[in-house]
């Protein structure tokens, strides 16, 4: 077992050395759809890096965040990327059934039990269901169980009953209630603990959030802003824009994607059709828009004045990519199988970091632009997504 985290050195992360591309080149001259990610080579380059990253922590609950200015970051306690590393190795684990990353994947897991019963944030979905969520259904391990129905409960604190919505954040003196796209992505976590229990409350809340959403959240072209805010004695919506796009008007790339994954997720958890069309109408919105470049890497926002020139979101490209793959499902002969797997052979090859002094296998991510905030960087979300993606296009499944 892990101890405690010492500080890192450039040596420390030498062995860990640059991808080498030549292993991920495709046959361009093949029709799309035929064209080889050489998933196996990019599975087994990411399950190295990992694991040689692993080796140089002394804590399980050492989680890297991102790689920012010649420096390792690593996640606080409460950060909300904090699950997506241990799903990662989930996700590699079931990729590449090496026993030794079922291990790791189980005490980082189990390493999120300090912030199970947490009530100050919405993120416990991302923390919690992309980590113990992950690991649970292939090793029905009673501890991530646990950590799971904790966290359910945690998060179901924070749905206001006259608003039917879950609160996003705390902090902001001049929002009353603000809800944000991104928190589209923990309803799943609900859907699952009313399986788990039997406990409709679970399933009526992430319904009732993602209604109201749906009502508020979108303008008429299917795009959304990122924060809604709320009255608290009206419970109507007293402010809409966003807090990581161009403007309070623009379309954050990263925000349609979540919207994009989370209403088709809700659509596989209720069959609601109305979830279903919402989920194509974004996809549209994504897909056809005119400043989508032809790699289908967004810029970090779709409506910045200064594009092409500002940096794309990688994380963007491989959330909307496994979105799509589970989306191909419901609604076959439009494209979005293809699609993703154009995005995916594009981040395979083009967006790979080159860095060694990080895990991670994608760069070219962009946390906020308004903050200056991981600008082009390695994100430990992107990874994660990106072996989702691959996981769906493989017909692999933990989740779904």
């Amino acid at each position: 077992m892990k101890n405690h985290l010492n500080n890192y050195s450039a040596s420390v992360f030498t062995f860990l050395g640059l991808v080498n591309l030549s292993l991920f080149s495709c046959d361009t001259t093949q029709p799309q759809e035929n064209v080889s990610l050489n998933e196996k080579e990019i599975i087994a380059a990411m399950a190295q890096k990992y694991k040689a990253f692993i080796d140089t922590v002394t804590h399980y609950a050492a989680v890297p965040r991102t790689y920012e200015n010649g420096a390792l970051k690593m996640a606080s306690r409460q950060d909300w990327t904090r699950g997506f590393f241990p799903g990662s190795l989930w996700y590699l684990y079931k990729l590449t059934g090496d026993p030794s990353l079922m291990e790791d994947a189980t005490e980082y897991s189990l390493a999120l039990d300090d912030i199970a019963d947490f009530k100050g944030t919405h993120d416990l979905g991302f923390m919690i269901y992309c980590s113990a969520g992950n690991g649970y259904p292939l090793t029905e391990d009673e501890r991530l169980y646990d950590i799971m129905l904790r966290g359910a409960n945690a998060l179901k604190t924070r749905y206001h009953d006259k608003i039917k919505l879950i609160r996003s954040w705390d902090f902001g003196q001049d929002k009353q209630f603000p809800v944000i796209i991104d928190n589209m992505m923990n309803l799943e976590f609900l859907c699952w603990a009313t399986k788990a229990t039997g406990d409709s409350s679970y399933y009526e809340i992430a319904v009732d959030h993602a209604k109201t959403t749906l009502k508020n959240h979108f303008r008429e072209d299917n795009s959304s802003f990122h924060v809604v805010d709320y009255d608290t004695t009206t419970y109507h919506p007293r402010w809409k824009g966003t807090h990581q796009g161009y403007n309070g008007q623009s379309a954050w790339s990263r925000g349609q994607a979540w919207g994009l994954y989370g209403y088709t997720m809700m659509y596989r958890e209720t069959k609601q059709d109305e979830f279903l069309q919402q989920a194509r109408k974004i996809a549209g919105y994504i897909l056809n828009h005119e400043n989508m470049p032809a790699d289908l890497v967004p810029y970090y926002d779709y409506d910045d004045p200064k594009i092409p020139n500002v940096p794309k979101d990688v994380s963007a490209a491989a959330i909307t990519a496994s979105a799509l793959i589970e989306l191909d499902q419901y609604l076959p002969g439009n494209s979005y199988r293809q699609k993703a797997r154009e995005i995916l052979k594009n981040l395979g090859t083009k967006y790979v970091s080159r860095s060694p002094g990080h895990p991670f296998f994608l760069g070219h991510s962009v946390g906020s632009m308004p903050h200056n905030g991981e600008i082009d960087v390695p994100l430990n979300y992107a990874d994660y997504y990106f072996l989702e993606a691959l996981l769906r296009l493989m017909n692999k499944k933990i989740n779904a």
